[in-house]
């Protein structure tokens, strides 16, 4: 199964996501993450969104930031968008029913109401805002990953 995580610069929230579902997920899923807008193409992660991986275990500085190309919408299963911007924006790239199914807000129809619908984008705030996002974007691919990890070994 693919999977793709989605923000719109592809430097904060988008790789957090990416480090943290490879974490809970076996090699036998492939996980990326994109962004919206090209503005950061080819650059790492946000040295905070680095810092806040590390400080929990995960080495994201790896990462390259990348545009979210037309591709993708074929090639991956799930895409998991962060704020309700990024999914409107994927939606409208999408040229069929099939591809629209594949997307949705990563903290859609988890029922935690400790947490937003969308993840706040951190860009702007302190190392606190990165902490927050870690922490809701590690408790959704929490029970997203298990889910997965279900679905894929009924399809098996």
């Amino acid at each position: 199964m693919k999977i793709l995580m989605v923000c719109l610069g592809n430097i904060c929230r988008s790789p957090l996501a990416e480090g943290i579902m490879k974490s809970k997920l076996s090699e036998s899923f492939e996980v990326d993450s994109a962004g919206t807008i090209d503005m950061h193409e080819g650059s790492r992660p946000d040295k905070r969104s680095i810092e806040v991986a590390s400080k929990n275990g995960l080495d994201i500085s790896y990462q390259k930031s990348r545009p979210i190309k037309p591709y993708d919408l074929e090639y991956y299963d799930k895409i998991f968008c962060m704020d309700k911007n990024n999914l409107r924006d994927v939606i409208s790239m999408t040229k069929n029913e099939e591809q629209r199914q594949k997307i949705s807000l990563l903290m859609q129809d988890l029922n935690l109401k400790q947490y937003p619908l969308e993840v706040p984008d951190p860009y702007w705030s302190g190392s606190e805002g990165f902490d927050q996002v870690y922490r809701q974007i590690d408790e959704a691919c929490e029970i997203i990953s298990k889910k997965l990890i279900k679905e894929s070994q009924s399809n098996s």
